[in-house]
C-alpha cells in the first residue's frame, strides 16, 4: 500500500504527542510545563505544521517555511522550528521513495541534494521563527540571501547546533543512538513513553544541549550530566522506571528554576519517534 500524505501526518502527530507524554527534566510535557510554553501550545503547533510538512507538491524548503508559518500564526511564538527542520527531510524521503526502501538510505539522498532555494525557504522560516542566537556566522547569514545549498549551510552551522549537525551526519545521532536505545528500553519496559524518556536522558548525557549552550556557554554542561546521570540510574535500578518520578520532578524543577530547556534534545527525542514510525510505513508499501 502506498504512503499518503495522511499516514504521514498521522505518524507526525503520534511522535510529537509521544514526547509530550514524557517527562523531559527541563522541557516541556503533560507532567510540568515551563520556559513560557504550555502543552496546548506545542499540540496546536503539530497540528498546524503537518499538512505542510506531508504536502508533496511542495519542496523540502517550502514544506519547513510553510510548516513554521502556519505555526508562528497559530501559536504566536517558537515552539518547533527544531522539530520541523528535523521531521521535514524525513517526510520527504517518505513521499518520494522507492517500494519497501529504508528511511535511512532515502534520507542520505534528500540531503545530498538539497538547493539553494531550499536554503533561502529555510532562511525565511529562521526569521519567522526568531529563534534566540541562531542564524549568524562569518561565512552564512539568514538575514542575507543564502549563497550556499541547504546542507552545505548547515555544514557551516552544524558545529554550534545539533540540528545542523544531523543534516551533515545523515542524523547519525538519531539512527546510531536514540533508535536502538528506543528499541532496547520499549523491548525491556513495554510502554512508549519510559522509552521516551530513556532516549532523551540518553542524548542529553551523549552530548551538550545546543539550545542551553547557546543560551548560557559551558555554564551548566557539567551540571546537566551531573543530574541526568542521576536520572539514568533512577530509570535503571529497578525494574519499574515509575519509581524515576522523584527524581524526574527534582531535576526538573531545578532546570526549569535555572532557565535550563534542553530543547534540542527534545527536537531529536521527537526525530527517533518520528523516523521508527516512518521506517515501519517505509517498509510495509
Amino acid at each position: 500500500m502506498p504512503i499518503t500524505p495522511e499516514m504521514l501526518q498521522q505518524a507526525y502527530l503520534e511522535a510529537c504527542e509521544a514526547e509530550l507524554q514524557a517527562f523531559k527534566p527541563g522541557n516541556v510535557s503533560i507532567h510540568s510545563e515551563g520556559h513560557g510554553m504550555t502543552v496546548a501550545e506545542f499540540r496546536l503547533s503539530a497540528k498546524a505544521s503537518a499538512p505542510h510538512l506531508c504536502d508533496p507538491a511542495l519542496s523540502l524548503g517550502e514544506k519547513i517555511f510553510q510548516a513554521i508559518a502556519s505555526t508562528r500564526k497559530a501559536v504566536g511564538c517558537n515552539t518547533n522550528l527544531g522539530i520541523v527542520l528535523l521531521a521535514a527531510p524525513m517526510m520527504e524521503a517518505c513521499l518520494n521513495s522507492a517500494k519497501g526502501t529504508a528511511l535511512r538510505e532515502n534520507l542520505r539522498q534528500v540531503l545530498d541534494h538539497t538547493t539553494r532555494e531550499d536554503a533561502d525557504w529555510v532562511y525565511r522560516a529562521i526569521r519567522v521563527a526568531s529563534p534566540g542566537g541562531l542564524g549568524e556566522s562569518a561565512e552564512e547569514d539568514v538575514r542575507s540571501t543564502p549563497t550556499v545549498t541547504l546542507l552545505e549551510a548547515m555544514k557551516i552551522a552544524a558545529d554550534r547546533d545539533r540540528i545542523a549537525w544531523q543534516y551533515t551526519n545523515y542524523y547519525t545521532n538519531v539512527f546510531d543512538l536514540a533508535i536502538p536505545s528506543y528499541h532496547s528500553w520499549l523491548s525491556l519496559w513495554g510502554d512508549e513513553q519510559w522509552a521516551t524518556v530513556a532516549v532523551f536522558t540518553g542524548l542529553l548525557l551523549a552530548f551538550p544541549d545546543s539550545h542551553i549552550v547557546r543560551k548560557f556557554g559551558a555554564r551548566f554542561t557539567r551540571m546537566v550530566a551531573d543530574r541526568m546521570t542521576l536520572v539514568e540510574q533512577a530509570l535503571t535500578v529497578t525494574g519499574s522506571p515509575g519509581q524515576a518520578m522523584r527524581v524526574l520532578r527534582k531535576v526538573d524543577a531545578e532546570f526549569k528554576s535555572a532557565g535550563i530547556n534542553p530543547g534540542t534534545t527534545a527536537d531529536l527525542t521527537v526525530a527517533c519517534i518520528l523516523a521508527v514510525r516512518l521506517d515501519r510505513l517505509l517498509k510495509a508499501s
